[in-house]
């Protein structure tokens, strides 16, 4: 059976040799010189794309893709999925945080009949803030899906051709790799794997940028949110309907002298829930714009040692 290693290339050109070397290692191990391994070059402004050159120059077994510009990690994997060819397809992240000998364990794990096999982590070696907010995103992104997702899972993981096709046919904007694969169902399992220090570079993810990628893929998923603020709203009309029978009856038994700080709380705070609506609805609306546009998930500007036709998607 022929593997395929999919990994994003961005912010740690220093890795590539090294990685290669001990990917090398592992997949003769396991299935001779059946393999390939695609480096994805998602624009790294650190020189990437140079050392993978030299990779594919030395190695025929490696394939080099380079993106016209950067399309972040879900999309530089999806183009590696989309040009892979495997039967059984892993994918890993750049800086040897997962290490590649855990492939083995992934691939023998996966000969037991299951379609996929994810890594967890069994300690990160992240700050406890990233950790928090994580595990606060998955939290929230399981109350939204109604699906439990389990935030110690990674996107180093072993699938099934047909897991990778399926998950390729899906051309949303908006995607996660691994809440995608959940989603789907087929056979999964995980396995626990160390989870090491960065080899070298920093996560490009900042706290902004993880935001961003949080409400995209929350509102892309889920449109529950849109429920909750009918909800809201119907709660507060209802509140304020009360609220004015209550005011007029007090008018003509109490006579009580008009409220001015009350009248203008009143307002701002409705003021302050109309705008959080409209942005919510905003944020859907603007996400099917997107979606109709039907544009190319990622653009391609060189492929080394691989098929020369267009591959963009």
């Amino acid at each position: 059976m022929k593997i395929s290693v999919v990994i994003p290339m961005y912010g740690c050109p220093e890795a590539i040799p090294e990685l290669h070397k001990r990917l090398t290692d592992v997949l003769h191990k396991i299935v001779g010189d059946d393999y390939e391994i695609i480096m994805v070059n998602d624009s790294c402004p650190k020189g990437s794309w140079n050392n993978i050159k030299k990779v594919c120059q030395n190695d025929s077994h490696v394939v080099g893709i380079d993106l016209s510009r950067n399309f972040g990690q879900i999309r530089a994997i999806l183009a590696g999925l989309d040009y892979s060819t495997g039967d059984w397809v892993v994918v890993m992240d750049c800086d040897l945080q997962d290490a590649p000998e855990e492939i083995e364990q992934l691939y023998n794990k996966a000969q037991e009949g299951y379609d996929v096999v994810f890594a967890r982590r069994a300690q990160r070696k992240d700050s406890a803030f990233k950790i928090f907010v994580s595990g606060l995103f998955y939290r929230l992104y399981s109350w939204a899906t109604d699906v439990k997702y389990d935030e110690s899972l990674e996107n180093f993981s072993i699938s099934s051709r047909k897991v990778i096709d399926s998950y390729c046919s899906m051309r949303e904007m908006h995607r996660a790799f691994v809440m995608y694969i959940q989603w789907m169902g087929f056979k999964r399992t995980s396995i626990v794997v160390e989870h090491h220090e960065r080899y070298a570079g920093k996560s490009g993810y900042n706290f902004k940028k993880r935001m961003n990628m949080a409400t995209e893929i929350l509102t892309s998923q889920s449109d529950k949110l849109l429920r909750v603020l009918f909800r809201v709203g119907m709660a507060m009309s209802l509140a304020a309907f009360i609220a004015v029978i209550v005011i007029v009856v007090r008018h003509f038994i109490v006579h009580s002298p008009a409220g001015w700080a009350s009248i203008v709380a009143s307002i701002f705070l409705m003021g302050g829930l109309l705008l959080a609506g409209l942005g919510i609805v905003g944020i859907y609306v603007g996400n099917i714009f997107m979606q109709v546009k039907n544009r190319p998930l990622y653009l391609i500007e060189d492929v080394l040692n691989g098929r020369k036709e267009d591959k963009d998607e």
